[in-house]
């Protein structure tokens, strides 16, 4: 009874497909045997002949295989080698063997035979295992790749061994001439991911840095390399009488119509940097050293990084792979799934179709997640369900189909040792394969295999399902310096009251007048496009004004082919730019100055609430943590606030949250910011400056930020209180500041960060006006100054505007003294008519600058924003000091304090937080879309139909009558509270204005 982990489980074992063939297979492994000297070895063959479950095995390779039928045979010593000892170890052995056996060799014809006679040893190990189930495919495949691998270092060293004994080379060690070489082959495709297949094409690309190179030959370097490869690859694939060892691909350098096969790694990064592909970009992903020296490999590899991995708006790498897989198809011939004939690499639902879909997804979302830089094709699918861009069940499915096509490809590849991937269509060869993969019938094995194909190829399909074509509603035509008369009458039909216009542009476009539309790609891209765009932007409510704001976006762009492609593979997408376009014309300019945040809506939860503040600032830390200096850190938190600003206006324009839900997270943005910078700005202050002992700085947030009130277009009005510190304190750096400069310079820093314009943009406009004593006041005061300014000269009008302050940075007994500071002054005693007078006068002159004659100036306009705050601002100074708790910085909450002290009554209470609520909403959404104040007839339809949906009202019409009665309402409470008992107390003083 012999005994061997290749039987152990004989369940696994193939039958034989072609029972006479192992017969004779048999026969011959007996008649070997008998030949043999070695009694032992003959004992061994002639055992595992009369074992019933050594003969199973016998017949599973010699019934199935001619390849490996032969090659059992021939290599019966080492068949009895891996059979008895297991795999593992047999392997091992034969790595080491190589190494031990070619280390001083010095004769081609002595190393080619011995590289081929390993190979065939290698091939029946690993098939034995695979056929037997003792490895799994990542284990196949890892070991074909290993092999290789291993192929490749021995021939290199062999040469370079060679070369060295020449006088061509002074390598830095005799016994490894590969170390520092300043040579390395990288492997790219199954080889590079350790998923060689059994019958594999090996593909390289072989780079040289003549920089670091020890080459001491007569030749350059240019020379010397390329002809090194050149013999490499003789080694590898000349065919002997012993076969080959590998067929070795090198078409996946740069430009191999035109390049040697070796290059240097200076022109390398050139090309990549300057004309790199897509594909290649893909190609690269696999990348890795296989030979040669490790550590210019690994630099090269760095250097390459930001090529393959891009941030952002990456969704060019789509179409080029996908547009491959076409040309694939269209060769190939192949539009429907079938079983005989057909090709599982290539062919829908196949192999490839599974490595382009991970691919696709890497490149896309690889640049922004490092952990999806993975080269093997199973774990880039564990990683993007790990990331949760795709389902377990995907995962599970794709994982499952991948496994049994490389199976089925292998034991296809097995049968003569062939490059094939096509299932055979004679029913006899088609019952055979089946066999050999272990089905009593052949009809499951069709059954298995079309079900995975099927899903795969659906699967795929559906990734590119949406990208246009390039039919439209009629003719389309660009070309030509005239118009094409079916072209104006498919634009007229489709809503464009300017036809001759827009085809006008559209021309100039296709002529490359624009920086993103003078490469030829992009301008290819643009015609598929054009349907698609035309179409999404006729569906707007101003299709015209759409399409012009579409072309001042496009006029902006410095590239057009990664966004086209974007809005190729995602139409969705470009609905959204349409109604941007066509309804929001302040957003579009925005988007048309940082294109780049089309980016971020592709993301699964775009739609979904921001976190909150906490998780928000942690985001904004991370993303911090790749900044290397200050001013990466300025541009790093431009990024992430416009991303999210970004993020939160879209999500108003579509109604998925409304402006009041956003102020409050458009204000964490302010407070994590502050937070964010002032810690930097102080760190790098204080290496000039230093500190001052015990003291530090703190802002205080008024106006929108303090109320929690801000929009997409707010700026910041703050002020900066510092520590008491005694009139001689200066500070300990090597350019002491007596205390008023040093936090002055400081908040000016502050301000600096928060407005230079740096490529990122500002980040907020920045108004001092509120600090004490107004613009002549120092930019920072002292926590005294402040109190003692507040509480003996402050106007009525500052005490107003302190109702909305809060302390948003500095350590926490600092902002607890302001906090205590501002309480006090807020809750003095007021006489109720002075103050009323003092406020009424302050709205009337502020009436006189601002008079707010448009209906859409809602924040001056009688009975708007204005009156709803000068009303609370007013309520709270003159109740606070008896009702101290009603104070609160926001208005709404405010309100609804002094409601439940009865300082209001309920009705009242109630339409005044109904109006602040609907002039929120209204004015965040007129922020969000203009610039200026609108006009009635500058809106378009689209806007209108926004504004009425956000405000809760039916119609247009029913939104400017409540625009109306809102109004109405509040002018007639601010005259009762405010207006007529103010008219009724004469001033005793004048009052400045803010």
């Amino acid at each position: 009874m012999i005994s061997s982990p290749f039987i152990a489980d004989s369940g696994h074992l193939p039958k034989a497909a072609d029972l006479e063939r192992a017969a004779r297979g048999v026969e011959r492994w007996l008649e070997t045997a008998a030949r043999l000297d070695d009694g032992e070895l003959s004992g061994f063959a002639r055992s595992w002949a009369e074992d019933p479950a050594g003969r199973q095995f016998l017949d599973a390779l010699l019934g199935n295989s001619p390849f490996l039928g032969n090659a059992l045979v021939t290599e019966m010593a080492f068949a009895r080698e891996f059979l008895e000892n297991g795999p593992d170890a047999a392997f091992a052995e034969l790595l080491a063997g190589l190494d031990q056996q070619l280390a001083g060799e010095t004769d081609d014809a002595v190393l080619m035979k011995a590289l081929r006679h390993a190979k065939r040893r290698a091939a029946l190990l690993i098939a034995a295992a695979d056929i037997a189930g003792l490895w799994n495919l990542q284990a196949v495949t890892g070991a074909l790749s290993d092999f290789a691998e291993r192929v490749l270092g021995v021939a290199l060293a062999y040469l370079l061994r060679r070369t060295a004994d020449q006088g061509h080379l002074n390598p830095t060690d005799r016994a490894a001439p590969e170390t520092d070489c300043g040579y390395f082959i990288l492997g790219l495709g199954k080889l590079g991911a350790r998923e060689l297949n059994y019958s594999s094409d090996i593909d390289l690309v072989v780079l040289y840095d003549e920089d670091k190179a020890p080459y001491t030959g007569k030749e350059s370097a240019r020379e010397f390399f390329p002809r090194l490869t050149r013999d490499l690859v003789r080694l590898l694939q000349e065919r002997t009488e012993d076969g080959y060892v590998f067929r070795t691909d090198l078409r996946l350098r740069p430009d191999p119509g035109s390049t040697p096969l070796a290059i240097s790694v200076h022109a390398a990064e050139s090309y990549y940097e300057g004309t790199g592909q897509n594909w290649e970009r893909a190609a690269m992903i696999k990348a890795r050293n296989v030979a040669g020296d490790v550590a210019a490999a690994a630099d090269f590899i760095g250097r390459l990084r930001p090529f393959i991995w891009r941030r952002n708006l990456d969704f060019a790498a789509i179409q080029d792979i996908h547009s491959i897989k076409r040309q694939i198809d269209t060769h190939r011939g192949h539009k429907h799934i079938k079983t005989g004939g057909q090709n599982i690499k290539l062919g829908p639902g196949g192999i490839r179709e599974i490595e382009f879909f991970a691919q696709t997804q890497q490149l896309i979302r690889g640049g922004r997640d490092p952990d999806l830089r993975v080269s093997a094709t199973c774990e880039a699918l564990e990683m993007l369900f790990e990331k949760d861009h795709i389902t377990a069940q995907t995962r599970d499915r794709l994982n499952a189909a991948y496994a049994f096509l490389r199976r089925v490809e292998h034991r296809l590849q097995m049968v003569d040792d062939r490059q094939t991937h096509t299932i055979p269509e004679k029913t006899e060869n088609w019952h055979a394969l089946a066999t050999f993969l272990g089905y009593d019938e052949a009809g499951q094995f069709e059954s298995e295999l079309r079900a995975h194909l099927t899903f795969v190829s659906t699967f795929y399909g559906d990734l590119f399902s949406e990208s246009p074509a390039l039919g439209g509603p009629g003719d389309l035509v660009f070309t030509g310096g005239e118009d094409d008369p079916g072209t104006l009458a498919t634009l007229e039909k489709m809503g464009f009251r300017d036809a001759t216009n827009i085809a006008g542009v559209v021309r100039n476009w296709h002529r490359g007048r624009y920086p993103a539309t003078r490469s030829e790609r992009a301008r290819q891209i643009l015609t598929e496009l054009m349907p698609a765009l035309l179409s999404a932007l006729a569906d707007t409510a101003d299709p015209d004004l759409a399409f012009m704001k579409f072309n001042e976006f496009l006029s902006r762009l410095p590239a057009g082919i990664q966004l086209f492609s974007l809005f190729q593979a995602n139409p969705g997408l470009l609905d959204l730019m349409a109604e941007i376009m066509g309804n929001a014309p302040r957003l579009a300019e925005r988007l048309s100055r940082r294109p780049i945040l089309l980016d971020g809506v592709l993301a699964a939860n775009f739609f979904d609430p921001l976190p909150d503040a906490e998780t928000l600032q942690g985001e904004a830390e991370r993303a911090l943590q790749s900044a290397t200096d200050f001013e990466g850190v300025l541009d790093i938190t431009r990024r992430w606030a416009k991303d999210r600003k970004f993020q939160l206006g879209v999500q108003m324009l579509r109604n998925r949250i409304d402006a009041e839900a956003a102020a409050p997270a458009f204000s964490h943005i302010g407070d994590i910011l502050f937070n964010l910078l002032q810690p930097r700005v102080e760190e790098a202050f204080t290496k000039q400056y230093g500190t001052i002992p015990s003291a530090g700085m703190a802002v205080v947030a008024m106006g929108k930020l303090g109320s929690r009130e801000m929009t997409v277009a707010s700026d910041i009005d703050m002020i900066f209180v510092y520590s008491n510190t005694p009139e001689d304190a200066v500070s300990t750096g090597a350019k002491p500041l007596m205390s008023a400069v040093y936090f002055s310079r400081l908040a000016q820093r502050l301000i600096n960060a928060l407005t230079a314009p740096t490529a990122e943009g500002e980040l907020y406009g920045v108004d001092m006006r509120l600090r004490p004593s107004g613009a002549s006041g120092p930019i920072a005061c002292s926590l005294d100054a402040f109190r003692n300014y507040q509480s003996e000269s402050a106007w009525v009008w500052e005490h107003m505007a302190l109702t909305r302050a809060r302390a948003v940075t500095g350590e926490e007994t600092l902002r607890h003294q302001i906090d205590e500071a501002i309480r006090e002054i807020l809750t003095r005693p007021r006489d109720p008519g002075t103050l009323a007078a003092e406020v009424a006068d302050m709205r009337r002159r502020i009436a006189d600058s601002f008079p707010g004659k448009s209906p859409w100036d809602i924040k001056y306009i009688p009975g708007g924003m204005i009156h709803v705050e000068f009303i609370t601002q007013y309520l709270q100074l003159r109740h606070a000091h008896d009702h101290p708790g009603i104070l609160s910085p926001n208005t709404v909450t405010a309100l609804d304090n002094m409601a439940r002290e009865g300082l209001l009554e309920s009705g009242e209470a109630e339409d005044l937080m109904a109006a602040a609520r609907f002039w929120h909403r209204l004015q965040g959404l007129l922020r969000l879309c203009f610039k200026e104040i609108p006009t009635t007839g500058g809106m378009s339809r689209g806007l209108r139909v926004t504004l009425s949906s956000a405000c809760g009202v039916v119609d247009f019409d029913a939104l400017t009558a409540k625009m109306e009665s809102t109004a109405a309402r509040v002018e007639d409470l601010y005259e009762a509270m405010i207006g007529a008992p103010g008219r009724d107390q004469p001033l005793t003083k004048e009052i400045p204005g803010p």
